[in-house]
């Protein structure tokens, strides 16, 4: 187990919506910058590649209306195959710079057109390190994305790095997906989100608390400024923000010591002593000492036992 100290970074910035390839080139960029301000673990926001189905303006795609069939033709053409060429960018770029990377893609199936799933990608000089599909899409992400089979909720031993888990968005609200890959011992929770808002960051300090871990949320910043003109649906009028953003690194006693960065493109960076994690763990090891499982895992609901 690495206890060391890690430098890490959240990046926010626009991606080029429904653009892959240039997407995949900002990414490039952006993931040079950080290294190039020492940091080992980047982490970029949820659905980066190339686009995040807002609930600004992604409930009219639930509809038969002008425009969803050419928006789900388009955000197909600009998402990603796990073994396809604009991952296989990425992991060059992480070979070339000694780095990991964490980020949001839409993810096409593997083997045939068809679902696309809210993917977690964790990339190393290594490859494909970690893939987790998001359990539980929220509202009307459901009309864009699948439904994650849950078989993918463990933790990454990163060399140089250490153990890194997380979650996508609001699964980050889920308390037993939690439980799930806090039994891998993160040190290190990553976080790519859409949520900017201020009850996010309440999220995120206390899964840092609770964890015994240092947590990077990478948060969407998406002015109306970076959708194309020709984009198939309307946005909402007199809105020119969609996303804040909010990237920042918060310690594992839930103190944020770096950002949040909000309303612009930017780069939060922090070092990590994993010792403090590792601290964290004697007064409270939430899958440990203060679990309990051996009560709380034989509990009954209210009432008492449901019959199969």
């Amino acid at each position: 187990m690495e206890l060391g100290t890690v430098r890490v970074a959240a990046v926010q910035a626009m991606p080029v919506v429904l653009d892959v390839e240039a997407t995949t080139d900002l990414v490039l960029e952006r993931l040079g910058e950080a290294a190039d301000q020492g940091a080992t673990l980047v982490v970029f926001p949820e659905c980066f590649l190339s686009l995040y189905p807002s609930g600004a303006w992604a409930a009219a795609a639930a509809t038969w209306s002008a425009g969803c069939d050419e928006l789900w033709e388009r955000m197909w053409a600009s998402s990603v195959d796990v073994d396809g060429p604009q991952v296989g960018r990425l992991v060059a770029a992480c070979a070339e710079r000694g780095v990991h990377l964490a980020i949001g893609v839409n993810e096409r199936e593997d083997q045939r057109p068809g679902t696309l799933y809210n993917t977690l990608l964790l990339l190393g000089p290594e490859g494909v390190v970690h893939r987790h599909r998001k359990l539980m899409p929220t509202m009307h992400e459901r009309v864009f994305h699948g439904v994650g089979a849950g078989d993918d909720l463990s933790v990454a031993d990163l060399p140089g790095v250490g153990r890194v888990g997380g979650l996508i968005c609001w699964e980050n609200r889920m308390p037993l997906a939690r439980w799930a890959v806090y039994q891998g011992g993160p040190q290190i929770w990553v976080a790519p989100t859409a949520d900017d808002s201020d009850g996010w960051l309440a999220s995120v300090r206390h899964i840092a608390i609770e964890a015994g871990a240092f947590v990077v949320s990478a948060p969407q910043y998406i002015p109306t400024s970076a959708f194309p003109d020709d984009f198939p649906l309307p946005l909402p009028e007199g809105v020119a923000v969609l996303g804040r953003g909010g990237a920042c690194v918060v310690s594992p006693r839930g103190e944020v010591i770096a950002g949040p960065l909000y309303d612009e493109e930017g780069i939060v960076v922090a070092d990590c002593d994993l010792r403090a994690a590792l601290h964290a763990k004697r007064y409270f090891d939430v899958v440990g000492h203060y679990g309990r499982s051996d009560v709380l895992g034989q509990q009954s609901p209210p009432g008492g036992p449901i019959d199969p």
